[in-house]
């Protein structure tokens, strides 16, 4: 039998959320915290977005410098970081209570067991052959995610004339990075009726920078042996028409990067596509947490951080010897809503009297405010899959009204995260059924 090397805690991805986790960790004291990066550099996503954005509104930061400073702060707290290092499969814990995790780096493969794990794995794209995207199989073609490692990490020339497929906030980033590459943007291109980004961004765009927007517009087929010449597309009306190009990027259609919860055969939440988690973050195996944008893709790097502090507490909790919750009342969406987490609720641990002092603020690293199992639960997040005018949410339990909320007199637009407050969970009758949230 392989020898298991044990540590305290492991966190497996070293994006923003697998950061702040282990930088909270380390700085309460949990011992020894374990960073497993299969990268070549800790940062996640951010490391390659070489655009500001990232920070706060007081310090704005560009991606890489937000995700070094993730880092640093991780490492300054005493976790370490372990790159070029692959997560492979669970194997049964040599040690009653402990997980253990199936490794290969550098030095050769490991088994390494933890007290707890923290999956922060994120989400990827899904590329042009999960989209179903007929044609040829020529250079060129791309996800966000590789045009800007090609661009930012790696300096490589990526073409002259390239299409983006897509016109989200991602979409409209892998634009800039077309345009900072020297390469020309020949249309974005969406299925949808209108842009899916902020008027401005668009309206900026199109007029400023010339860069057409192709509503109703679906890619049918990629052409070109050896080098992409052009993609077909379909107008709304049937009509096809072929752009010329040599170059084509698939944005957004994000989804969590999930494989290594499904192989530790952790429930899966059907919305999300991402492990089911409680409002502190458990999974249903016990002693694994899950953080970011495995549990919902996409949201920005300051979200995916904020929900690795609060595991942080969430495990610091389960290492003092906090009760593991039961699977839960799930709380599920309706139409037009898509997805909403946390999807399960514990209501005897949401209590106010749990409140006690202790160690976590869930705001940040540094000195601690309160009990990281008992921190006020955070908001839910939703996302839409068309226009809400004037949103309003309800939230039912076996037809009994729990809560009602208006988000305010705009049209919500889709792909935009929405909050549902917590008020009601204490409303939730522990003996009923399922929770669930529709809209108005």
């Amino acid at each position: 039998m392989t020898a298991v090397r044990q540590v305290d805690v492991l966190v497996v991805g070293a994006g923003p959320a697998g950061l702040a986790a282990a930088a909270r960790l380390a700085t309460a004291g949990a011992g020894r915290v374990e960073v497993l990066e299969r990268e070549t550099r800790p940062g996640g996503v951010p490391r390659h977005c070489a655009h500001g954005g990232f920070g706060t509104w007081t310090r704005p930061l560009t991606g890489p410098r937000y995700a070094h400073l993730l880092a640093a702060a991780a490492e300054r707290a005493g976790a370490v970081i372990r790159t070029r290092t692959t997560v492979l499969d669970w194997e049964v814990a040599a040690v009653p209570g402990a997980n253990t995790l199936l490794t290969v780096g550098p030095g050769g493969p490991e088994a390494l067991g933890a007290r707890a794990v923290v999956l922060a794995t994120g989400a990827r794209e899904r590329p042009r052959a999960a989209r179903l995207v007929p044609g040829t199989r020529p250079a060129g073609v791309y996800t966000t995610g590789e045009l800007q490692q090609a661009v930012h990490l790696f300096g490589q020339r990526i073409g002259t004339r390239a299409v983006v497929v897509g016109a989200r906030d991602v979409s409209y980033a892998a634009a800039r990075t077309v345009r900072t590459a020297g390469a020309e943007v020949v249309a974005l291109v969406t299925e949808h009726p209108r842009a899916r980004t902020s008027p401005a961004r668009a309206r900026s765009a199109r007029l400023v920078q010339g860069i057409p927007l192709l509503t109703g517009t679906t890619v049918t087929e990629l052409l070109g042996h050896g080098r992409l010449s052009g993609v077909r597309v379909r107008h709304r009306d049937g009509r096809t028409t072929v752009l010329p190009c040599d170059t084509v990027v698939f944005t957004g259609d994000f989804v969590p990067d999930h494989e290594l919860a499904r192989r530790g055969a952790l429930d899966l939440d059907p919305g999300t596509r991402g492990p089911a988690v409680h409002t502190a973050l458990h999974t249903s195996r016990p002693g694994v947490f899950a953080a970011g944008n495995l549990l919902h893709a996409v949201e920005p790097a300051g979200t995916a951080a904020r929900e690795g502090a609060r595991a942080a507490g969430a495990v610091l909790g389960h290492l003092a010897g906090a009760p593991w919750p039961h699977p839960g009342i799930p709380v599920t969406v309706e139409s037009p809503l898509r997805w909403i987490t946390p999807n399960r609720l514990t209501p005897d641990l949401l209590t106010p009297n749990l409140l006690t002092p202790g160690r976590v603020d869930p705001n940040g690293p540094g000195p601690d405010r309160r009990h990281p199992a008992a921190a006020p639960p955070p908001p839910h997040l939703l996302h839409i899959d068309a226009p809400l005018p004037r949103p309003v949410l309800y939230v039912h339990q076996d037809g009994r009204l729990l809560h009602r909320a208006r988000l305010g007199p705009l049209t919500a637009q889709p792909h935009r995260t929405l909050t549902l407050g917590v008020s009601w969970h204490g409303r939730v009758d522990p003996e009923g059924g399922e929770v669930r949230v529709s809209a108005g």
